[in-house]
């Protein structure tokens, strides 16, 4: 419980200073306070009453404001028979005066004993100090919770920033920043509830335990059901189950829920994260672009009252989008620094493609320090870019199906540099087991992802609705965990008999609601956006240290 010896024995002074205040009649812990105002309120209807108005001149008093207001103590000072406390609550403050002849000995005596992070509750009337600060002065003084440890110095929030993560319940309090990210993000999901509320879209909701890790290519969670007798999963995506409801005829569903996948964590990933998917029937994945842009903009203008935000030093516009091919975003993003960028006619069949590949395996000039520690980035880049493009020719001479090296290469120099609004289309079917192929490109299949401030917000595609060949990507993602991919596709044989009932023509999507926080909020890491975020054990990283 104690971080150091100072602490434990601050805990046994406040421990002494809350049996003091007992003795003064207080209780300890109360059960409840009942304010008339929150410090909202105070603030919201007599921030701009000026001091005439509320303290009245000599010649002619105003009637007192009376309020009452509970919060907890930020700053704190006493000077002889009076003193002076700030109280913070709902990420407002509000200065309190306390003076010996308005709240009695008895009342003094408590203030005396109060400390930073206390909660106290306080009745008196509204005026305005010489420095025009809106203040209350205090009648009587309610004490309702002791802070048992002290507050970060100085109280401007923690320092260190693995703290503010292990520490949230410190961090909100004293970092107002901190807690304004949580309050949009719960604004941003309101703003996304009313955008397909008013589009007559149905909120469910489906199994977060399930038989069978669908939905999305990644490492589920494993668990077991005790009674059952049987091994189950945590959710990696709802999207089986959505698709399910739309057979059953609900023609427009989504939900807002949590997704587990036993994968890696990052400034950008969480093993627990908040996915919003939605589903319309009769519609295709154009549709959804088109839904897509209008859903950005609309909730960031309903959160930030612009589409404009500021991402790591970017100036970006939510409102204006663009969209490429995979294949015309690697030719847009190719580093202008790295030789061998490719030309649209490269890609316009095998024989094309191949000779590109030759040459540009040819002229890539692996630094030799590539591999050592310190390496500079642009020598780990050709590296990586080198080691892909080899595997890309040797799969493309080997007769291998080579969808997942353009994604590869997609992933490597492009989506990092992709900072406005883009939407990229036409994806490999080997990277996309639950999309309809276009009808006219069976090699690439109806999806797409679009990409903001560097990194994927969302994935959407026309979805496969034919029971045989549904059947057959399931079958062929068995050989591919046969081969050790084990992100690849579990069997569903359930999921195949539904679709045999008939699922109509329905494009799908699913939107990171952390990343997309991210973004609205301008934080750098998704554990800044997320309230308690998975961490290493404290005594792995005393170990690691």
């Amino acid at each position: 419980m104690f971080d150091s010896e100072f602490e434990r024995n601050l805990f046994e002074l406040r421990q002494q200073k809350l049996r003091d205040i007992t003795e003064l009649g207080q209780s300890a812990y109360p059960n409840q306070y009942n304010a008339t105002h929150t410090i909202a309120a105070v603030r919201g209807t007599w921030g701009e009453t000026t001091a005439e108005e509320l303290n009245g001149t000599p010649e002619a008093p105003a009637p007192h404001i009376q309020v009452s207001v509970a919060g907890r103590i930020m700053a704190i000072r006493a000077q002889g028979k009076a003193g002076f406390a700030t109280l913070q609550q709902g990420g407002l403050r509000l200065q309190i005066y306390v003076r010996l002849d308005a709240v009695g000995e008895q009342g003094f005596a408590i203030y005396k004993l109060l400390d930073m992070g206390d909660h106290v509750g306080v009745t008196g009337y509204l005026f305005r100090t010489r420095t025009g600060e809106l203040s209350i002065h205090v009648d009587t003084l309610t004490f309702l919770a002791k802070a048992m440890l002290a507050m970060p110095e100085k109280f401007h929030g923690l320092s260190d920033v693995e703290l503010r993560y292990r520490q949230r319940y410190v961090d909100l309090f004293t970092n107002l920043d901190s807690r304004e990210v949580f309050v949009k993000r719960a604004k941003i999901l309101k703003a996304i509830r009313s955008f397909f509320d008013a589009r007559d879209y149905l909120e469910v909701e489906t199994p977060m335990m399930q038989p069978i890790a669908g939905g999305a290519a990644a490492r589920p969670f494993k668990t077991h059901h005790n009674a059952l007798d049987t091994d189950l999963y945590l959710r990696i995506a709802p999207e089986l189950y959505l698709k399910r409801l739309v057979v059953g005829g609900l023609d427009r569903v989504y939900e807002i829920n949590r997704n587990f996948r036993n994968e890696g964590v990052s400034t950008q990933h969480n093993p627990e994260f908040t996915m919003l998917e939605f589903y319309q029937a009769y519609a295709n994945y154009h549709d959804l672009m088109q839904l897509t842009e209008e859903l950005i903009a609309s909730v960031a203008q309903q959160v930030n009252g612009t589409t404009i935000v500021e991402f790591n030093g970017n100036t970006i516009d939510l409102a204006q989008w663009q969209r490429l091919t995979m294949k015309e975003a690697i030719l847009q993003y190719w580093p202008v620094e790295i030789a061998g960028r490719p030309a649209a006619s490269d890609f316009a069949d095998q024989a094309a493609l191949l000779r590109w590949l030759e040459r540009t395996i040819e002229i890539l000039e692996v630094p030799a320090t590539h591999s050592s520690e310190g390496a500079p980035n642009e020598a780990r880049f050709i590296a990586h870019l080198d080691d892909v493009i080899t595997r890309f020719r040797n799969n493309l001479l080997g007769g291998v199906a080579t969808g997942k090296n353009v994604y590869e290469l997609f992933e490597l120099v492009a989506e990092p540099k992709i900072v406005q609004p883009t939407i990229i289309y036409d994806y490999p079917t080997e990277v996309s087991p639950l999309s309809k192929a276009k009808p006219d490109d069976p090699a690439n299949v109806e999806r797409f992802e679009f990409f903001i401030g560097g990194f994927e917000v969302g994935n959407a595609f026309s979805e496969l609705n034919d029971p045989v060949e549904q059947q057959l990507r399931f079958e062929d993602q068995l050989a591919q965990r046969a081969d050790g991919d084990d992100e690849a596709h579990q069997m569903d044989g359930d999921y195949v008999r539904a679709l045999s009932y008939g699922l109509p023509p329905t494009a799908g999507e699913g939107i990171g609601i952390d990343r997309l926080t991210m973004l609205l909020t301008g934080s750098r890491s998704i554990r800044d956006v997320i309230l308690f975020p998975l961490m290493r054990p404290e005594r792995q990283v005393e170990a690691a240290e």
